[in-house]
């Protein structure tokens, strides 16, 4: 190659060396803050830190040397799409084109120099492909089932079935009046039942495209394919729950105070319920914070302090979800109300009919999908 042919390599090599590594380091911190995948967030540092290395191959001073930022053409063209981005899943997508292409140039332009160098970079290519499609699909997951929960209105508890005809038939018609979300909670049954129930309703609620969430049972959670898990404030805590279910499944908490709701929004938890606002038969409380509670939770959402779903729970029905509307809540999780009875679609369509009458403030055009704790 003529001096001018080397100087234009080393200026493409720089500019797509700096492209790279920008783009690693925009998904490491998509997998170290959105995902908190501890996992993926090494393995991206570990391709960057590679990056690194293979370019220690190249006199750094001739890098610089080459650059000539103000004689580039290229910098001043701009696409409407480069501009902005819809959502975190875009800003993933895009870093990783951007870093494959840029891995490719560095590889086919390195070729014209050091063949080692090209072998390098052609190597690191391969594990990024693969590093790429897992953060793409552990991303695309999360939104799918954040976006779910964000647009849910109708929650509710169900306990296990007698035999699994029964669950398909308790689903389905919870499913057919208008429920979006589905909680398994029943701690009278052995591990062996509850995981088989778990289970099977993951299948059934993944083909009926409604969420099911587990009580409690992380484990359970996670072994039976389900959306998520949900605590209460004397379970394991949120950030240890995580650990165990990983970035891609939701987690539910309860919060009891406007205190406890300030602190949820700083830990990983994806929603809360907030109660119990009424008496009810499932479970037995000293107090009842109220609809006084669900005005708080709504000044919050309305003030921007809360960005995670909120859910009323406790002693909802028919007869007071009126209550709940007027307190600034559009979302609520039953029990009771939505137990097997004649009426259960005639009453499910006209607790919907009252919700959807509430705003939401938290939806997908409002939010990220993906929530993260607040600092």
């Amino acid at each position: 190659m003529t001096n001018a042919e080397s100087r234009t390599v080393l200026r493409i090599l720089d500019a797509n060396a700096n492209r790279a590594g920008e783009g690693l380091r925009t998904l490491e911190e998509s997998a170290r803050f959105i995902l908190n995948d501890l996992s993926l967030t090494e393995r991206l540092k570990t391709h960057r830190h590679d990056l690194a290395v293979a370019m220690r191959r190249w006199n750094r001073f001739q890098l610089i040397g080459s650059r000539d930022t103000p004689g580039d053409v290229g910098t001043g063209v701009r696409t409407a799409s480069e501009q902005s981005r819809a959502d975190l899943s875009s800003v993933i997508a895009a870093a990783t084109t951007r870093t494959q292409q840029a891995l490719r140039c560095l590889e086919e332009y390195g070729k014209t120099a050091d063949s080692e160098f090209a072998a390098c970079i052609e190597s690191i290519r391969y594990q990024c492909y693969a590093t790429f499609r897992e953060l793409e699909l552990k991303m695309a997951g999360l939104n799918a089932r954040s976006r779910k929960l964000v647009e849910a209105r109708l929650y509710a508890l169900i306990a296990c079935e007698p035999n699994a005809d029964c669950l398909k038939a308790r689903i389905a018609e919870l499913v057919d009046a208008g429920v979006d979300v589905i909680q398994l909670r029943d701690s009278s049954v052995d591990d062996r039942t509850l995981f088989e129930q778990a289970k099977l309703g993951a299948a059934i609620a993944a083909e009926r495209e409604v969420l099911w969430i587990i009580n409690d049972r992380a484990d359970i959670a996670v072994a039976s394919g389900a959306d998520g898990v949900h605590v209460g404030q004397e379970e394991v805590p949120v950030d240890a729950v995580r650990e165990v279910v990983g970035p891609e499944h939701l987690i539910g908490l309860s919060t009891h105070s406007i205190e406890q709701v300030r602190l949820a929004t700083r830990t990983t938890a994806n929603y809360i319920g907030c109660g119990p606002t009424f008496p009810g038969k499932t479970k037995s409380f000293d107090r009842f914070p109220g609809c006084e509670f669900l005005a708080q939770v709504s000044d919050a959402e309305r003030s921007g302090e809360l960005t995670l779903p909120a859910f009323a729970i406790g002693g909802i029905g028919l007869g007071n979800i009126e209550q709940v509307a007027q307190s600034g809540i559009g979302r609520v999780a039953v029990t009771g109300a939505l137990a097997p009875h004649d009426g259960l679609h005639q009453t499910a369509m006209g607790m919907r009919e009252i919700l959807e009458q509430v705003p939401l403030r938290i939806t997908p055009d409002s939010s990220d999908v993906c929530p993260l704790p607040n600092d």
